[in-house]
């Protein structure tokens, strides 16, 4: 298809792209041809207020209804053939192998919301009355959930597809029965619209309400925060930086009604490695963190940016092996111009702080938009009362902190900020050891992982992808997996409800 650079507003086409912003190649290191248009507060009204008008209908729609909409939206989505996969390579530098298998992700996971809602993971809660108690009868009680309305969701930059317009946010609220408005990320404009009228074409094929879905394109705070403040809008689904989310949040936040807020803003997910398993694997530990620290250009949300490395046996050869490993790897082009720069900034701040010394980096092949991956170490003594040390580097960076044993061990997990994932390496002996420093990791993310990298995210029903703070802003929920439908919806008790009245889930 041809692309337009307009919005998508309730089934319609709107805006002037004439004047206003380009899509740009990274790894030509210029802008693509078609202009995109900068949405405007006046167009988010028009979409919150057909959001608003969809939802009374939506909402009723069966659990039936919505999942053959959002099987429409996956078998729209694959139909854009390589025209999607090639447009996203453009504004992304993504190889196309990773943007084949994030398509697949999204495609996957709304199939599966259409699975969990056809087969819910939970069951329904009823508490039968019992008139004869005394000395108080008990009421009929039936726990249902009603979708919370219209839903704005950021799209992502690191995910054009998986975290975007038709991403994990965008099925969670479709599949719990909410409206939602995409405000696409301005890295990728072409993808993002390919996708909306993926997800048009499948809400006109179902007999969904055309305001059921909206996409605005922008790249202005003003248009963002005109979103957010919007009445009509209930709640918020963000994955971005941690300035940004939080920003936004204070907007949601400040509304005369609050709404929730559910930002994903990122970690350095440490791993944690013991002795034991140091000893016997120092190599194979090395290779495998050089290979998920590279992955991507380190530009995912679950990167390994920091390594608790004992001083232990395979020490000096667990570093010497990750230095190696590293100076194999070219530098590699990242998504934009801007985060390309902010990853050279970030490292040269890390490399500033004291106590830290450069390790190993790659080689630098002189790429405007290229990051060289880099690996710095200091000591534990100089890392614990050092709190910038923790903080993330979105790229192919990481920090090895020597030293990270016994009593200084535990100083560092106290001091550690919330986070995604964090991974301990480590054989039987070692966990029985450790086990009671290592129950304290349960407080400090959302997802423990034992011997593998935290690179990747499944989409199944015993995920979780969040943290406590400033991993996300509602480390109580997960923005992947099938409780990520649980953000949008709320609790409604049912007591001595006609029974002809019910929802058919209570019934």
């Amino acid at each position: 298809m041809t692309l337009t650079g307009q919005h998508f507003i309730a089934g319609a086409r709107s805006g002037d792209p004439a004047d206003d912003f380009l899509a740009w190649d990274p790894r030509a290191d210029g802008p693509l041809p078609t202009p995109f248009a900068d949405g405007s507060e006046a167009e988010v009204a028009v979409a919150a207020e057909a959001a608003a008008d969809a939802f009374v209908h939506y909402r009723r729609l069966s659990a039936e209804t919505r999942a053959q909409f959002l099987e429409a939206i996956a078998d729209e989505i694959e139909a854009l053939g390589d025209a999607l996969l090639n447009r996203a390579a453009q504004e992304t530098a993504l190889p196309a192998a990773r943007l084949q298998g994030e398509r697949g992700r999204t495609c996957g996971q709304l199939r599966a919301f259409a699975h969990w809602l056809r087969e819910p993971l939970h069951p329904v809660l009823h508490d039968e009355a019992l008139p004869e108690r005394q000395p108080l009868p008990r009421p009929d009680l039936r726990l249902g959930q009603v979708p919370l309305g219209p839903v704005a969701v950021f799209g992502a930059s690191n995910f054009p597809l998986a975290f975007s317009v038709a991403g994990g946010d965008t099925a969670a609220a479709l599949a719990a029965g909410c409206p939602v408005i995409v405000k696409g990320h301005p890295a990728h404009p072409g993808t993002s619209e390919l996708v909306a009228s993926a997800i048009t074409r499948a809400a006109a094929r179902t007999d969904v309400p055309a305001g059921v879905f909206s996409l605005i394109q922008g790249r202005t705070p003003a248009l963002s925060i005109a979103l957010v403040r919007h009445p009509a809008i209930a709640a918020v689904g963000f994955t971005g930086s941690a300035a940004v989310g939080q920003s936004l949040a204070a907007e949601a936040a400040a509304r005369p009604t609050p709404i929730p807020f559910f930002g994903e803003l990122g970690a350095v997910n440490p791993q944690v490695i013991l002795p034991g398993q140091l000893a016997a694997q120092p190599d194979q530990l090395a290779q495998m963190q050089a290979a998920s620290m590279v992955m991507g250009q380190g530009q995912f949300c679950t990167s390994p940016g920091l390594v608790l490395l004992p001083d232990s046996d395979g020490a000096d050869r667990y570093l010497a092996s990750l230095a190696e490993a590293l100076a194999e790897h070219n530098e590699g082009v990242m998504l934009t111009p801007g985060i390309a720069r902010a990853y050279r900034s970030g490292a040269d701040h890390l490399a500033s702080q004291p106590g830290v010394t450069e390790l190993a980096r790659g080689r630098n092949d002189g790429h405007p938009n290229g990051a060289v991956p880099i690996v710095y170490q200091v000591n534990a003594a100089d890392a614990i009362n050092n709190p910038e040390l923790f903080e993330e580097v979105f790229g192919p960076c990481v920090l090895v902190i020597t030293g990270a044993q016994g009593e200084a061990l535990g100083d560092l997990i106290a001091a550690l900020p919330g986070q995604l994932t964090t991974t301990v390496h480590g054989n039987d002996a070692d966990f029985a050891r450790h086990s009671d420093l290592l129950e304290t990791l349960a407080y400090t993310c959302g997802r423990l992982i034992a011997n593998q990298m935290p690179t990747g995210v499944e989409v199944c029903a015993a995920q979780n992808h969040g943290g406590p703070w400033p991993a996300s802003t509602a480390p109580q929920t997960t923005s992947v997996g099938g409780e990520a439908i649980q953000r949008f919806l709320r609790p409604l008790a049912y007591q001595n409800w006609p029974a002809a009245q019910l929802p058919e889930s209570l019934r």
